[in-house]
């Protein structure tokens, strides 16, 4: 079946699709099919694609004649998978701040595109690049210059002076020529998220609290006031824009909640009261946890200041409560990474701590498929098999039901129609 597969990926790779010589019908027979949507698995299924898009999916479908068949009968196949918490132009290693521009960005971040389409997350909600390198990597995959997961780009993540996303810790006789996402007060705030816009934001990010990876004091500390925020929320709002926010500390996460803000990522020290806020307002918790534990096992090696490890420390202890603390309220989880503090295309390791810490392994799967998609607004595009849907789809060998780690092996994907692996 391999060396038919791989036969298969030659003739349909998308150099040959972008030729208009590949017939549009193609139907893929799944041993074992989950939708992404928490209906029960469903054998011996067939799904029908038409073009870019899933026309019909059941057990038991006529197969059209001259559609491309494509057997993946002896495997579990899912929707493509979604990471709401990516930063898809960057790469974990030693510390090189100021040896480096957005240059080796550029040149570097297809690579990581194609990793992370060919681990089968074949959508990413990109949450911080410098100078827009996102939204340029989002325009050459959508074009079909090269491979990559559809992306929604937050480019310059917006922080407060001083703060998580501000540059720390130097003289302040250093100067940067540079584009920059720091704003403060309403009216900066307002602007800045016009010019995001402007120039190709798909989502607005905002640096609600302190953080980590930069030297600030804190790690948590609230970086905004609720008018800030609620005025940023409003501005994004009236462009069309949802705002994702990352915020590690209990209060920056409740003056997100209250602005209403789509997401809250990280969320490391949740409390009871922003827990029940979180629920109240129907705001999502993006949950990373894996890539802190990796990469603080490596930091002190790479030459990164104590006091960022210090903080790494602070916030790997964070995350187990927090998520219990989330499950137990019923705030609604959506699956992120933080890749690029991992390698990119290991973003399934992710799942491993929601199911040890209690999560279902079907309701994990749904936080990288169903929940995803609402994050991003794209429910109706991504995140599930279902009729209407982009045909985006892959497979694994064993059942990720019994063993969620089978996720970490993807042996087929499919973007829009066309396979980009096996």
């Amino acid at each position: 079946m391999r060396r038919f597969l791989c036969l298969l990926v030659f003739l349909a790779s998308p150099a040959a699709a972008q030729t208009g010589d590949e017939p549009t019908s193609v139907a893929i027979r799944a041993g074992r099919l989950i939708d992404g949507l928490g209906g029960a698995p469903v054998t011996g299924a067939t799904i029908l694609i038409e073009g870019e898009r899933i026309r019909a999916v059941g057990p038991g479908l006529e197969i059209p004649a001259g559609a491309k068949v494509i057997d993946l009968s002896r495997m579990t196949v899912l929707p493509g998978l979604i990471d709401c918490h990516t930063h898809i132009t960057v790469a974990p290693g030693a510390a090189s701040e100021f040896r480096s521009s957005f240059l080796d960005a550029a040149v570097l971040a297809p690579t990581y595109a194609r990793d992370t389409l060919e681990a089968g997350f074949t959508t990413i909600r990109d949450v911080g690049a410098p100078q827009f390198v996102d939204v340029a990597l989002r325009k050459a995959i959508d074009r079909g210059d090269i491979p990559g997961p559809r992306i929604q780009a937050a480019t310059l993540p917006i922080s407060a002076t001083g703060g998580h996303g501000d540059v720390n810790g130097l003289s302040p006789f250093v100067e940067f020529h540079t584009l920059s996402g720091v704003a403060d007060g309403v009216d900066e705030i307002r602007k800045k998220v016009r010019f995001e816009v402007k120039y190709g934001a798909d989502v607005i990010k905002v640096m609600a609290t302190a953080g980590a990876m930069s030297e600030e004091d804190s790690v948590e500390a609230a970086l905004f006031t609720q008018e800030e925020l609620d005025a940023l929320v409003d501005e994004a709002r009236a462009w069309g824009r949802r705002v994702a926010a990352h915020a590690h500390g209990a209060e920056g996460i409740k003056r997100a909640a209250r602005a209403g803000v789509v997401s809250v990522d990280h969320g490391t020290f949740l409390d009871e009261e922003g827990a029940r806020l979180m629920v109240e307002r129907g705001t999502y918790l993006v949950k990373d946890s894996y890539e802190d534990r990796w990469f603080l096992e490596r930091a002190p090696g790479w030459g990164y200041p104590p006091i960022v490890v210090e903080k790494l420390a602070k916030i790997v202890e964070g995350h187990q409560a927090a998520f219990l603390l989330a499950m137990k309220h019923g705030v609604k989880i959506a699956f992120g990474t933080d890749a690029g503090m991992i390698p990119h295309g290991e973003n399934a390791k992710q799942f491993r701590d929601y199911v040890e810490w209690g999560m279902k392994p079907m309701d994990a799967i749904l936080t990288a498929t169903r929940n995803a998609a609402e994050v991003l607004g794209w429910s109706d595009r991504v995140g599930a098999i279902a009729p209407g849907r982009l045909a985006d789809i892959i497979a694994v060998e064993g059942d990720p039901l019994a063993d969620i780690t089978e996720l970490e092996r993807v042996r087929f994907v499919m973007k829009g129609g066309v396979p980009f692996k096996e």
